[in-house]
């Protein structure tokens, strides 16, 4: 393991870790490098799983023995040593911004995201979730955790929907964002539902929007059992789709609710969508 200790909070070989606390800064940033930031050891190990390749770690001092097995198996990957930076706690919570509870950072190399018709085609999927602009971190990692366990077969996120990669959202998914196919689809935040939902179509899917409205389907309507390819659309709290969006699609769904509830979650909703139409 090639252990390097870090005397100062200048060191160049660890910018990728600095301010790490500065949302619209990492969101930027992190695409624009190539690199994402992976927390905790389950994570990183889920992202090894999938072949990602591993630039550094940056760790406690007390936390050596627990990132000893994930840089051997880094440098595998890599073909080559991985640097894990180190240094006493306090030092790194000054570089980093945050408390280092779950002990290990990684600084890895973004994959290059294939077209939606490529990754749909290569894994066969009937069953997909896109998801519209959501711009919480801890909802789209959620989503990605149910979509993992509830039947999903890949999703597909909007231009303006918050990095799946981002380091809050890979950790709330319990790493699953590596192991649920996904990709971005449209190339215009504005526009993307024209394209997409087009392309969505032509590639043979009913989409539905989850929304409420006045003829928004129960989810279990037969209509929305029936098709060979289904696509849920989820928008953002709050707003929700835009009309465009859900007049755009085939169908518009709801979760039948009590007590005067009018609404779940998104990130409750989409757990409930994916039993009853994918999985159950």
């Amino acid at each position: 393991m090639r252990l390097e200790h870090i005397e100062t909070l200048d060191d160049p070989r660890v910018d990728d870790y600095l301010r790490l606390t500065e949302l619209q800064l990492r969101c930027r940033l992190e695409p624009e490098k190539g690199i994402f930031i992976a927390e905790s050891p389950t994570v990183i190990g889920l992202a090894l799983d999938a072949g990602i390749e591993t630039l550094s770690f940056l760790t406690g001092e007390q936390w050596l023995m627990a990132v000893e097995p994930l840089a051997r198996r880094a440098e595998k990957i890599a073909g080559h040593e991985v640097p894990v930076f180190t240094g006493p706690a306090e030092q790194l919570e000054s570089l980093t911004g945050f408390n280092l509870t779950r002990g290990i950072l990684a600084a890895m190399r973004r994959l290059p995201l294939p077209k939606p018709e490529e990754l749909l085609s290569a894994t066969n999927a009937r069953h997909i979730a896109v998801l519209d602009g959501i711009v919480n971190h801890t909802n789209v990692g959620a989503i990605f955790r149910s979509a993992a366990a509830l039947g999903t077969d890949a999703i597909l996120v909007t231009p303006d929907c918050c990095d799946p990669l981002y380091r809050r959202a890979a950790r709330v998914s319990m790493g699953t964002v590596f192991q649920i196919p996904w990709t971005r689809i449209g190339a215009d935040v504005h526009e993307w539902h024209r394209e997409g939902l087009a392309h969505l179509h032509a590639l043979g899917y009913t989409t539905c929007a989850m929304a409420l409205s006045e003829d928004a389907l129960p989810l279990d309507d037969p209509r929305l059992h029936d098709p060979e390819r289904l696509a849920l659309i989820f928008g953002t709290e709050g707003p929700g789709l835009t009309r465009h969006t859900i007049e755009g699609c085939d169908h518009v769904a709801r979760i039948p609710m009590d007590h005067n509830v009018d609404s779940l979650n998104v990130a409750a909703a989409s757990a409930v969508a994916f039993w009853e139409l994918f999985k159950h």
